[in-house]
C-alpha cells in the first residue's frame, strides 16, 4: 500500500519540485522574464493562425502555462499554443466554429489524463535517438523559417506551409520595407552572439530586445510591431457539453490529445537533454498537460502542448526549476493588464531575430556530426525526419521516421541472422580416429540472430547444406528471437530431417522458444531430444551413431 502511495505522490506536485530554489531563483526569474517576452507574440500569432483569435492564444499561454508548470513532469518545460496545434485546429474551426475549440480542449485534456493513467507516455522511450535529433533539427528549421516574414518586414507569413510562406515573404520583400527590419534583426543576432562574453547572468535576449526596440524608436523605423493585445481576462466557464456533442467532437479531440501528448513528451525529452536535468516523468507530464488543456478549455482558450521554442529559450536563458515557467505566464498576465502600450512598440522583426538565434542553438552540432559519421542509414533517418517535420508536420515526421528506422532495423536484424555449420573438431575431446568417423555421422548447425518471418529464408537452406549424416545438432545459443513463422520453419526442418532418417537434437533453446516450438510442432517431434549442454548433446548423438552402427553390423540387434 505504501508503494502505491509513493508512486501516486511521485506523479503530483511536492516540495521536491523546488529543491535548490534559494540558490538559483534569480536565474529562474530572468529566464521566466525572457521567455515571457518571447512567448507573448507567439501566443498571439498561433491564436490568430488557428482561427481562434489572439485573445484565446494569450489566455492559453497564461492559464495552461501555469497549470502545466505546476503539475507537469519536466522542470524546465514551457507550455502554450504551438504551431503544430494551430495547424490541427484550423479544420476544426472551419467545420465546427470557434466555440467548439474550448470543448475540444476540455475533452482532449481528459483523454490525455487517461493516456497518462494507462502509462502510454512510456511509448516515447521507443522513439530512436536519430528520430529525436531529426525532429529537433526540423523544429529548429521550422522556427527559423517562420521568422523570415517578420525579418522581411511583414506582420505575418502567408502560405499553405511554412516553406510556402517563406517563399512568398521573400518574393514580397522590397528594399524599402525590408532594410529596417533586417537591420533590427541583425542587431539582435549580433548582441545575442556577443553578450555571453560580457555577462552570463543577464540573458542576451532581453538586452537585444531592449536595444533593438530603442534603435527602432530613435531611428523612427516604420516597421510592424506587436498589436492586438487583449486588455481583459475571462472568468472560467464550463462549455455546453451533451453526449451528442462529445460524440461529435471525440474524433478531433482524440487527434488533439495525441498531438498534445506526443509533442509535449518529445519537447520534454529534448529539453532534458539541453538542460542536463533529471529525466522527465512521462506519466506526470501527461497528467499536467491534460489538466492544462482542461483549464484552457474552461477559460475559453485553445488546446496546448509543451512548446519546444519557448522551452529552448527557457533553458538557454538559465532556467533550473518550474518557477521560470510560472514567471513566464505571470509576465504575460502583467503585460496584458498593465504594459500593453509599451510592449506593443516592440518590432516583430526583433522577436524574429531572438527566435532565429534560439532555433540555431537548439541543434546540437556534436550530435549531428556523430549521426553523419555513424552510418548512412542513421543519417537517412535523421535527415528524413527533419525534412518531413519542415515540409509536412510533426506527427507525419515521427511516423515516417519510426517506419524507416524500423525497416532499417529489421534489415539489419535479417542480415545478422542465419545458420552456420560448425566443425565437430571444435567440440570433440576424444580420439582422433573417432573424430573422423563422427564427422561423417554428426553435424552441428549453429543458429544466430533472429529466426522470424523476415529472416526465415536465410535459414531455409540449412537442410540442403547438411550432408548425409545420421544426427544433426541444432545449436540455438545465439538465437535471440523466434516467432511463429520461424517456429513453423523449424518444425518443417525437423520433419524433413526425420523423413531422411536423421535424428535431430536441439541444444540451448530457451524455455519460451521451446514452448512456442512445441505448440507449432503439434505432433511432439523431438520431446526427448532437448539439451542445455553441448557436450551432453554430442554424447547423446554419439550413442545414436553407435546404435546405428550396431544395427548395420547385426540387423537382428
Amino acid at each position: 500500500m505504501s508503494r502505491r502511495t509513493d508512486a501516486w505522490r511521485a506523479n503530483w506536485p511536492s516540495r521536491r519540485d523546488y529543491r535548490g530554489l534559494t540558490t538559483f531563483w534569480r536565474g529562474d526569474l530572468l529566464a521566466g522574464l525572457t521567455v515571457g517576452i518571447v512567448a507573448l507574440p507567439l501566443a498571439l500569432g498561433f491564436g490568430v493562425a488557428s482561427g481562434v483569435g489572439a485573445r484565446a492564444g494569450v489566455i492559453t499561454a497564461i492559464i495552461a502555462g501555469i497549470v502545466a508548470a505546476v503539475f507537469g513532469g519536466s522542470h524546465v518545460q514551457v507550455s502554450g499554443p504551438t504551431g503544430a496545434m494551430a495547424v490541427v485546429l484550423v479544420p476544426i474551426v472551419a467545420h465546427d466554429g470557434v466555440a467548439a475549440v474550448s470543448s475540444v480542449a476540455l475533452i482532449a485534456g481528459v483523454i490525455v489524463i487517461l493516456m497518462g493513467r494507462l502509462g502510454l507516455g512510456r511509448a516515447i522511450q521507443f522513439v530512436p535517438w536519430t528520430v529525436l535529433e531529426g525532429f529537433t533539427l526540423g523544429i529548429a528549421t521550422t522556427i527559423t523559417l517562420q521568422q523570415i516574414p517578420l525579418i522581411a518586414g511583414l506582420s505575418q507569413g502567408h502560405g499553405s506551409s511554412v516553406v510556402d510562406a517563406t517563399w512568398n515573404a521573400l518574393r514580397a520583400a522590397t528594399w524599402r520595407t525590408s532594410t529596417p527590419t533586417v537591420v533590427l534583426a541583425a542587431v539582435v543576432v549580433a548582441i545575442m552572439l556577443v553578450w555571453p562574453r560580457v555577462s552570463r547572468r543577464i540573458p542576451g535576449s532581453i538586452i537585444a530586445v531592449i536595444v533593438a526596440t530603442v534603435v527602432s524608436l530613435v531611428a523612427h523605423f516604420s516597421v510592424p510591431t506587436l498589436s492586438g493585445l487583449p486588455r481583459s481576462f475571462p472568468s472560467p466557464r464550463v462549455p455546453h457539453l451533451t453526449w451528442s456533442v462529445v460524440q461529435h467532437l471525440s474524433g478531433p479531440a482524440l487527434a488533439v490529445a495525441v498531438l498534445a501528448a506526443l509533442e509535449s513528451l518529445l519537447s520534454a525529452r529534448v529539453a532534458d537533454a539541453m538542460a542536463g536535468t533529471d529525466h522527465c516523468n512521462d506519466r506526470r507530464e501527461m497528467y499536467g498537460q491534460g489538466l492544462a488543456n482542461v483549464a484552457a478549455g474552461l477559460f475559453g482558450g485553445m488546446p496546448t502542448t509543451g512548446a519546444i521554442a519557448r522551452t529552448a529559450v527557457n533553458v538557454k536563458s538559465g532556467a533550473r526549476s518550474r518557477v521560470a515557467a510560472l514567471v513566464h505566464s505571470l509576465v504575460i498576465f502583467v503585460v496584458i493588464l498593465a504594459a500593453t502600450p509599451l510592449v506593443s512598440r516592440i518590432p516583430l522583426a526583433v522577436l524574429g531575430g531572438v527566435l532565429a538565434v534560439t532555433a540555431a542553438r537548439m541543434v546540437n552540432r556534436a550530435n549531428v556530426r556523430r549521426i553523419v559519421r555513424a552510418h548512412p542509414t542513421e543519417a537517412l533517418v535523421w535527415a528524413l525526419t527533419a525534412l518531413m517535420t519542415v515540409v509536412v508536420n510533426l506527427i507525419t515526421a515521427i511516423e515516417v521516421g519510426l517506419a524507416v528506422a524500423s525497416l532499417l532495423a529489421l534489415r539489419a536484424m535479417i542480415l545478422g541472422s542465419g545458420a552456420v555449420q560448425e566443425d565437430l573438431a571444435e567440440h570433440h575431446d576424444g580420439p582422433v580416429d573417432e573424430l573422423e568417423l563422427l564427422r561423417e555421422q554428426i553435424a552441428i548447425v549453429r543458429f544466430d540472430g533472429a529466426l522470424f518471418f523476415g529472416a526465415a529464408p536465410r535459414f531455409a537452406d540449412v537442410v540442403e547444406n547438411v550432408g548425409r549424416v545420421r544426427v544433426v545438432i541444432l545449436r540455438f545459443r545465439g538465437l535471440s528471437v523466434l516467432d511463429a513463422s520461424g517456429a513453423e520453419l523449424l518444425a518443417r526442418m525437423v520433419e524433413d530431417f526425420r523423413v531422411r532418417g536423421v535424428v535431430v537434437i536441439i541444444k540451448g533453446m530457451s524455455s519460451a522458444h521451446r514452448r512456442l516450438f512445441t505448440e507449432i510442432s503439434d505432433d511432439g517431434l523431438i520431446d526427448d531430444h532437448f539439451f542445455d549442454d553441448l557436450p551432453a548433446a554430442i554424447t547423446h548423438a554419439r550413442l545414436h551413431v553407435q546404435r546405428a552402427a550396431l544395427t548395420t553390423e547385426d540387423p537382428t540387434a
